[in-house]
């Protein structure tokens, strides 16, 4: 018999990559948690983990056991939920990434208003952050980078960007469509620490032989965009950033792509199949 304080220790040990970690998530000792691992293996009767000195991964076996674990938990979440008094709201906690526009977030609750989306908390925070609030409960879900390889997380991808370059509509180069790199050597630039393509940004610019001064550096996108429409300087967002007086032309050859969804923290799995007024109208701000 698999007991349910098994599954729930496996799926901390998958979601945090250790045994110290996932104790702590799952409020356990580090001894407790690796008995209760021991046995549900012992139950299965085969290994789910690989675990050295430095790492702790999935065997081919506990690969084809997760998808199942997640569904049995899911499945308990579910119960418990249609069991709570009617008209009891419980709050929705969503994470969202730093990086996205403010005018989608904002369209997105205006909406989510509309359609009665009841208490709602949102939590602003890095990719990384995200994932960490994902795994210990701190979110239900979050808007989030998605596609990048891993199955952490169940996800649902809402759309595609790329980056460019944005301008003050008096800018000299307002005008173009697409400049090189080479062409903005002499340019007055701004920094957007958070940026998860900061680093493909200052790689590109530095292969070209352009090495600007930086007049501002921030992890505000709306500031930052301000400082732009004002002709402080110029910088690399994400496309669907957008303000008075900037304009956005593309930066030859950067041709770098992010996707943005929902990914679904394991107890909210059963919202990717179901409806919530603020979910929806994220995706509704992208249809």
């Amino acid at each position: 018999m698999i007991d349910r304080y098994s599954l729930r220790y496996f799926l901390a040990v998958v979601d945090n990559g250790n045994f110290s970690r996932a104790a702590a998530q799952v409020n356990v000792a580090q001894p407790t948690l690796s008995v209760g691992i021991s046995k549900l293996e012992k139950n299965l009767g085969v290994r789910l983990f690989h675990r050295t000195s430095k790492r702790v991964h999935l065997t081919p076996e506990g690969t084809r056991f997760l998808n199942h674990a997640r569904t049995i938990e899911n499945e308990f979440n579910a119960a418990e939920s249609s069991v709570r008094a009617e008209g009891s709201a419980e709050q929705l906690r969503v994470g969202i990434l730093n990086s996205i526009s403010s005018d989608f977030i904002a369209d997105a609750i205006v909406t989510g208003h509309k359609n009665n989306m009841g208490q709602v908390e949102f939590v602003e925070g890095s990719e990384r952050q995200l994932a960490n609030h994902l795994a210990r409960g701190r979110v239900d879900i979050a808007l989030t980078l998605v596609g990048r390889g891993g199955d952490r997380f169940l996800e649902e991808i809402l759309y595609e960007e790329g980056y460019a370059l944005a301008l003050s509509r008096d800018h000299p180069l307002a005008k173009e469509d697409v400049i090189p790199a080479e062409a903005l050597g002499d340019e007055v630039m701004m920094v957007r620490r958070h940026c998860e393509a900061l680093s493909e940004t200052s790689r590109h610019f530095t292969e070209r032989g352009v090495r600007p001064f930086f007049a501002f550096r921030s992890t505000d996108d709306d500031k930052i965009l301000k400082m732009v429409a004002c002709g402080l300087g110029l910088t690399v967002m994400p496309e669907r950033h957008e303000a008075a007086n900037v304009v956005r032309p593309k930066m030859l050859g950067f041709d770098l792509r992010r996707k943005i969804g929902v990914a679904f923290g394991h107890r909210k799995e059963s919202l990717a199949q179901a409806s919530h007024p603020i979910i929806d109208a994220f995706r509704a701000g992208v249809s």
